[in-house]
């Protein structure tokens, strides 16, 4: 049973010490015994109690451990790792009153990003120790949780074939490597229904649905997706050739666009993808069993994160140094 204890929109009004734990992929972090010596001595000049020490495992990526977290009473819970280990986490999280700090370790750190979280280790402690907080919505897939986008078609297929090595050494340049692999491949008819408007027939290469814009490599294909407004973004694109990629790519890349060729774009709470045929799919850059269908519900209002702006900017990244 978990003692009682401040939402983390009152602990931003209280300079209280908080109970917090660190979640570690030991897999993707180095230097684990610095890395918890200076997360302790930090923690510990701002009067914070030492934190709990859980590390992930093959058979559980961070959910259980994120779980236990909560039940052992914590109020923040900082996850050190990459992407999967803050997706992993986020599903034991979700729904509850403990808020998430990251700590980025990963090739995309794609939530980070997207919420100005900083990379360096102080800086993403010490945001934390400064209490700011926002409750952000998740979606749903088959009982699985995701925080920035899930996929289905070319996006997944890229995300499954980037080496795990070369990722490692190249970073996010190892899915560029691994698109131009699948440029190639057949479209797939797809219907898009979002929640009751009209069903949306195309042939398309992949799928999107976003709570946050931003992929790897910092490119903001979503621009207006917000993941506080209870609903998340769908791209629908369809390039044919190379010259409708390099279109595409221009048109994502270039500031103050108005509108990305060969990409549809729609905004809903429900939305469901079906295919002529099994797709490859990923939540959060993960990818999960392949399915004809990719069926979508938003949670609004579902996990609390730390953030530089918890209510004073429709911009959670404002007065963040990345977003500098």
């Amino acid at each position: 049973m978990t003692i009682p204890h401040e939402t983390p929109a009152e602990q931003r009004l209280d300079n209280a010490p908080l109970r917090s734990a660190v979640i570690v992929n030991p897999n993707r972090v180095e230097g684990l015994d610095e890395l918890r010596a200076g997360i302790r001595d930090q923690l510990a000049e701002a009067g914070w109690p030492e934190p709990a020490w859980l590390e992930t495992t093959a058979e559980d990526p961070g959910t259980g451990q994120a779980e236990q977290a909560v039940a052992d009473g914590a109020d923040v819970v900082f996850v050190a790792g990459g992407d999967g280990t803050v997706r992993a986490c986020i599903d034991g999280l979700a729904g509850t009153e403990a808020a998430l700090a990251i700590l980025p370790g990963g090739t995309g750190n794609l939530l980070a990003t997207n919420l100005g979280i900083p990379t360096d280790t102080i800086e993403g402690v010490q945001l934390a120790l400064d209490r700011g907080r926002r409750l952000v919505d998740l979606g749903e897939v088959e009982g699985q949780t995701f925080a920035v986008m899930a996929g289905m078609g070319l996006d997944a297929a890229m995300v499954d074939d980037a080496p795990t090595k070369l990722k490692a050494v190249l970073g996010s340049v190892a899915y560029v490597y691994s698109a131009l692999k699948h440029l190639n491949d057949a479209e797939m008819k797809v219907e898009v229904q979002v929640d009751d408007y009209p069903v949306l027939r195309r042939r398309a290469r992949t799928v999107l649905v976003g709570n946050v814009g931003r992929l790897q490599g910092g490119v903001n294909l979503l621009p207006d997706a917000e993941p506080d407004n209870g609903q998340m973004d769908v791209a629908v694109l369809a390039p044919k050739n190379l010259g409708h990629w390099i279109q595409t790519a221009f048109g994502v890349l270039r500031p103050g666009r108005n509108k990305v060729p060969n990409m549809e774009v729609l905004r809903g709470s429900r939305i469901t993808i079906t295919s002529d045929r099994p797709q490859p799919r990923q939540l959060d850059g993960d990818v999960i069993e392949p399915s004809a269908t990719l069926e979508v519900t938003v949670r609004p209002d579902t996990l609390w994160v730390c953030v530089y702006q918890p209510d004073t900017s429709e911009d959670l990244t404002e007065g963040s140094p990345a977003a500098d």
